[in-house]
């Protein structure tokens, strides 16, 4: 079974952008081919991979639901219904060299998620097995923990950026995963965009309030606002780029 590492924290602490590097590092490593997974609403983990996509599941559910009772008459003959859900859905997977993209993406119309959280749920377990590892870009909060979406998650990395409320929400995530009965086998705290890397007392004893494991802090970095203005993939800063290398260490000592 694949190895799954999910990453979670509240929105605008830059989780994605550490998931697209993470992904970046496992397939420079060797741990290919992955399977990522772009599990938030509000779908841009593509961009921070360089990864133009076509379809997504939320797609797939509107295109389903504007069929209604004609959609007999799209399926191909000879095709049953299951099977031409199943072909849609693999649609909405990017296939790149070295990984596969997979994006939930938002519904269009009204009403709630639970139908594209369930074409989400089935196609990771369908497709765990084929990927040594499984990398899941959450969205901002707790809802595909809270409502068991992810398979068995083997290593957890919560993000917050340096302000309290940040590392409060990953405090809040981490109960409820407790609560989920989860059980990661590793699950830790990832501060990112420290100024000079470093941390104040503050934020230093929120996080032991919290009782998070600090896995380790990412330094502010300006290249990395200056790519994400000009539409860069963050994948394509430079190797020497200190997000990068803080990044790396981490893992390292993660050895996932």
């Amino acid at each position: 079974m694949a190895h799954v590492i999910a990453v979670a924290g509240k929105g605008g602490v830059g989780k994605t952008t550490l998931t697209g590097l993470l992904i970046e590092y496992l397939v420079q490593t060797g741990k290919k081919p992955i399977l990522a997974v772009d599990a938030d609403a509000n779908s841009n983990l593509n961009e921070v991979l360089g990864v133009e996509t076509s379809m997504t599941l939320g797609q797939v559910r509107e295109e389903l639901e504007r069929a209604g009772m004609d959609l007999q008459s799209k399926i191909p003959a000879g095709m049953t219904k299951a099977d031409y859900l199943e072909m849609r859905m693999n649609n909405a997977i990017t296939e790149e060299d070295d990984f596969d993209l997979m994006i939930m993406g938002r519904s269009q119309g009204q009403g709630c998620y639970c139908f594209v959280n369930g074409l989400l749920e089935r196609q990771i377990q369908k497709l765990q097995g084929n990927y040594p590892y499984i990398v899941v870009d959450n969205e901002a909060g707790m809802e595909h923990i809270s409502r068991g979406i992810l398979p068995n998650v083997d290593t957890m990395i919560l993000v917050s950026d340096c302000s309290r409320r940040g590392v409060q929400a990953a405090g809040r995530i981490a109960e409820l995963i407790s609560e989920s009965n989860m059980h990661p086998k590793y699950m830790g705290l990832i501060v990112n965009r420290a100024p000079e890397g470093k941390l104040n007392p503050g934020t230093l004893e929120e996080i032991e309030k919290q009782g998070l494991k600090l896995l380790g802090i990412v330094p502010q970095d300006d290249m990395v606002y200056q790519y994400d203005c000009a539409g860069k993939p963050m994948v394509k800063l430079p190797e020497s780029s200190p997000v990068k290398n803080a990044l790396k260490d981490i893992i390292e000592k993660l050895a996932i």
